[in-house]
């Protein structure tokens, strides 16, 4: 069988399987391509925008991970002083897509944030994982 770039091919048992018949483990990341790591990003920001609701939910539910640092610090380009605004932000009320969240707090581009910390998740060996399951 061929795949083609960005085509979305289902793994789950219950789900009939056309082009996987079985599975023999996890790829991991340094085992992909060039083609496959170039490729990753966009398919990764199609995953999230597709799946807005999931990511929205990690804002309106991100805790505390030391008595020093937060979840959302771990996402790149949120601070300390992004943390604070998004955290009193939700609790006026939760957040209920991107657009909310950029309107209510000026985080910019936030998919493109959150994309750049899963591909820092499979890339390297974090010590916390937020969007991922450890390798």
């Amino acid at each position: 069988m061929s795949v083609t770039p960005n085509e979305r091919i289902y793994i789950v048992k219950d789900l009939p399987r056309d082009k996987i018949s079985h599975i023999i483990g996890r790829i991991e990341y340094n085992d992909l391509t060039s083609s496959s790591k170039s490729e990753l990003p966009l398919v990764i920001e199609e995953i999230v925008k597709r799946q807005e609701k999931k990511f929205v939910a990690f804002l309106n539910r991100a805790q505390a991970i030391t008595p020093r640092m937060h979840s959302l610090e771990l996402i790149p380009g949120i601070g300390k002083k992004y943390t604070w605004v998004i955290l009193r932000a939700r609790e006026k009320t939760p957040f209920i897509s991107f657009k909310d969240v950029k309107e209510r707090t000026g985080v910019p581009d936030l998919v493109k944030l959150i994309v750049k910390r899963i591909i820092e998740e499979l890339s390297t060996k974090s010590k916390y994982t937020i969007f991922t399951r450890p390798s």
